[in-house]
């Protein structure tokens, strides 16, 4: 038998933890019903596309805009959403269908794009995740949005750049934005300890070292400012999926952060984040609920 390379995991077994699309037979379509589903978003919601937020390529985001007046005669209030695809794969054209979840409760929605490893390095893809929040912030009003209720949500990767974002000093990252930049957020199927990650397959690719992967792990860090945060995991996700929620929710939590726990029972790593694509969804209306809309 092999030696364990983390917690209890030989090499092999801990590549299958983290292989979802290994996992889940069907993967591959539920990734082109990803695509169907955001041309379908587009082609009837109201959106600014290919919006820059930065001088990189890759620093990109797409705003929808509500369907229905927001509540309140006021700004709307802002859902900024962080695809994944294991910080190496994807675009947020595929996951445009996440507007479906708040746009006709009177929410914008904004989807951002990130450069992708190994072109740049872990530190870059964070700082521009922060550069999208710090800008979508600075643009609010522009947008019809309000910019004191800004929120976050992110899936897989997405959901540790989610996590990352409530671990900013914002004042420090950009004179005059305010440490509560970010009102909540939901990291749905996250990734919050990293050093797994660094260890199997995946940094084949990836190349993080063990500083990387601790400086990067949400785990060792702490909430900048506390605001809920909702921590989803479907029911039918591998155990460590598990584990990376119970990782984070506990020292969060410590550290004054209001942290809940949404089981997906019936979804697996896929279908958890097809959820936003259905406005009646348990985790389309608990996000609505963090933002104050019905």
């Amino acid at each position: 038998m092999a030696p364990p390379v983390f917690l209890h995991y030989d090499r092999e077994a801990l590549d299958r933890e983290y292989n979802n699309r290994a996992k889940v037979p069907n993967a591959l379509e539920m990734l082109d019903g990803y695509a169907r589903e955001s041309q379908e978003a587009r082609a009837v919601l109201l959106s600014r596309l290919d919006l820059a937020y930065g001088p990189h390529p890759g620093e990109r985001l797409d705003a929808f805009a509500p369907t229905t007046p927001p509540p309140g005669g006021r700004g709307a209030p802002i859902h900024l959403f962080i695809h994944g695809g294991y910080w190496q794969w994807l675009d947020k054209t595929d996951f445009s269908f996440a507007a479906r979840a708040f746009a006709s409760a009177g929410g914008i929605t904004v989807v951002i794009n990130y450069a992708l490893m190994p072109a740049v390095s872990m530190d870059e893809l964070v700082r521009q995740c922060r550069a999208a929040a710090a800008w979508t912030y600075r643009n609010a009003v522009s947008l019809g949005g309000d910019p004191e209720r800004l929120f976050v949500s992110g899936h897989s990767a997405g959901g540790h750049l989610t996590a990352m974002l409530l671990a900013t000093d914002w004042p420090r990252f950009e004179a005059g934005l305010p440490a509560g930049l970010v009102k909540g957020g939901v990291a749905l199927s996250g990734l919050y300890d990293l050093e797994p990650i660094r260890l199997c397959y995946l940094n084949d690719t990836l190349k993080l070292s063990p500083d990387d992967a601790r400086r990067n792990s949400p785990i060792h860090l702490r909430p900048a400012h506390p605001c809920p945060l909702l921590l989803a995991v479907g029911g039918r996700e591998g155990a460590e999926y598990h584990r990376q929620v119970e990782a984070l929710a506990a020292p969060w939590r410590a550290h004054g952060m209001p942290v809940d726990i949404l089981d997906g029972a019936d979804h697996d790593h896929f279908t958890m984040v097809m959820q936003l694509a259905d406005p009646d969804s348990p985790l389309s209306r608990a996000a609505r609920a963090q933002m104050g809309l019905a």
